[in-house]
Order: C-alpha cells, then sequence, then structure tokens
C-alpha cells in the first residue's frame, strides 16, 4: 500500500527539485498542510501559462498531471482564481520557465 504524501511535503520536494534544475518556482497560494489539493502553473513568460491539477486515469487507474486550463496568463490566473474561490485549502504553485519546464512528468512527480 502508497503511503500518501502530505501536500505540504509534496510541494516542498517539488520546489527544491525545480531548484536543482535552475528552474525559478514560487508558491503563490499556500493551501491546507495536509491535505490540501496542488494546481502547477507554468508560465514561459511570453503572456502564456497553463495550470495542471492531477487527476485520475479512468482507463488505467492512476494518476497524472493534465492541463486545467492553458491560454493568456490573464485567463489562465482568473482560472486559477475561481478554482481558490472554490478550495480554500488548494496550493498553487508557479512555475517560471521560458523554454516550458515543469518536471510534472518526471518519476516521483507524475506519479
Amino acid at each position: 500500500m502508497a503511503t500518501r504524501l502530505t501536500a505540504d511535503f509534496w510541494v516542498r520536494a517539488y520546489l527544491k527539485r525545480l531548484e536543482l534544475a535552475g528552474i525559478p518556482a514560487f508558491i503563490t497560494a499556500h493551501g491546507d498542510a495536509t491535505a490540501g489539493a496542488v494546481l502547477v502553473k507554468q508560465a514561459p513568460l511570453d503572456g502564456t501559462a497553463r495550470a495542471f491539477q492531477r487527476s485520475f486515469d479512468l482507463m488505467s487507474g492512476n494518476r497524472a498531471w493534465v492541463v486545467l486550463i492553458a491560454g493568456a496568463e490573464a485567463d489562465v490566473d482568473a482560472a486559477i482564481a475561481r478554482q481558490r474561490q472554490f478550495d480554500s485549502d488548494l496550493w498553487v504553485v508557479e512555475v517560471e520557465d521560458r523554454a516550458g519546464r515543469h518536471l510534472l512528468e518526471e518519476e516521483g512527480l507524475a506519479d
């Protein structure tokens, strides 16, 4: 049986992995330390952005990061703000990388 990590632990580990890869990132919304969901906003600093959320793949039963919204950064920010209105426990991590890197597909972060 897999152990579920707290949201705070996962976010801190994610930020460290990004730091080690030289990718700037910061917490823009601090959610519930134990059970909050996490959104990751990836901004390539060109006026666009993508927001990722964890979801279950119904076909495989595995967890995966999926794009919640992509487009103009202002639109992505508005969508994130709406999500925060419904879920005050939500964490938001913003990743700023011109190459679009976010590391969510890497082992230990993807699942």
